[in-house]
């Protein structure tokens, strides 16, 4: 039997392919779908209630993967970890009164990458990740950190326009498409004019994101959707890669000049 996911996904498909060829055949499974995965959702109480995730979900992640040493060992990715890191060096290319954010840090994974900014924001939803970040960083550097609590996807103790980079990783994988529209408002006005985004998502049209979120760990998302998204909400794509199965990234600008620091995606061209 097809999981909501699958459908899901399935109903992506046939959208994209709408307009050519059978669009009788098209239209007609695309209406059966969408109808199955209005059924599906209205009556799957389980899949409703993980659409979010609870503060308490994210503590017991949290826990469950850092709180026992050999575990933590096993889930970390040191080739991944350096190629996230040499991603986030090519937005601080300047030195001088730039400023970053940082969603859901956690326990600080990356947290120390942002050295080059002179201010870093940290914006999560549970309060004790706060000392496990700042242990991080020297005590004289503490004055350059601020940490912020979130109910869920405001960004409210974060001036308007002050930020140069926003980054994101290993959370925004769970949240809904519901959710995601509505945190790509509130980054929308704190980042400047010209400033960049870095968001790791879901993308179920590969097989291992799409296993995470039929099992209930990640939640439904798609390269196309995510695309789709982040332009209603009025920023620009620069860049939609994959570090690795399970690590794909977006990185989006938000219209302006105010940010010196470019970004440039390079292709090989077809021919020389």
């Amino acid at each position: 039997m097809l999981s909501i996911e699958e459908i899901l996904l399935l109903i992506e498909k046939l959208e994209k392919i709408k307009g050519q060829d059978l669009q009788k055949v098209i239209d007609d499974n695309l209406k059966l779908l969408k109808d199955v995965a209005t059924a599906v959702e209205a009556n799957d109480s389980d899949r409703i209630a993980r659409l979010d995730k609870t503060p308490e979900w994210f503590a017991r992640d949290l826990e469950w993967r850092y709180g026992n040493i050999e575990r933590k060992e096993l889930l970390e990715d040191k080739l991944l970890f350096e190629k996230i890191y040499i991603k986030i060096k090519q937005f601080s290319k300047m030195l001088g009164e730039f400023n970053s954010l940082e969603i859901g840090p956690g326990y600080g994974k990356f947290s120390t990458c942002f050295g080059a900014w002179r201010l870093n924001y940290f914006l999560d939803i549970l309060p004790q990740v706060k000392e496990k970040i700042f242990k991080r960083f020297k005590s004289e550097h503490h004055k350059h950190l601020k940490f912020c609590l979130t109910p869920w996807h405001s960004c409210d103790e974060i001036p308007d326009n002050s930020i140069h980079f926003v980054f994101s990783w290993d959370t925004f994988t769970f949240f809904s498409q519901m959710h995601i529209r509505r945190y790509l408002k509130d980054i929308f006005r704190v980042t400047l004019p010209g400033g960049h985004i870095l968001l790791h998502y879901t993308n179920c049209e590969f097989d291992h994101d799409l296993n995470e979120a039929k099992r209930g760990y990640w939640s439904y998302n798609t390269k196309s959707a995510m695309i789709k998204m982040v332009k209603d909400s009025g920023y620009n794509v620069i860049e939609t890669e994959q570090f690795a199965p399970g690590a794909n990234y977006i990185i989006f600008q938000k219209p302006g000049n105010l940010n010196p620091v470019l970004y440039k995606t390079f292709e090989i061209p077809e021919t020389k």
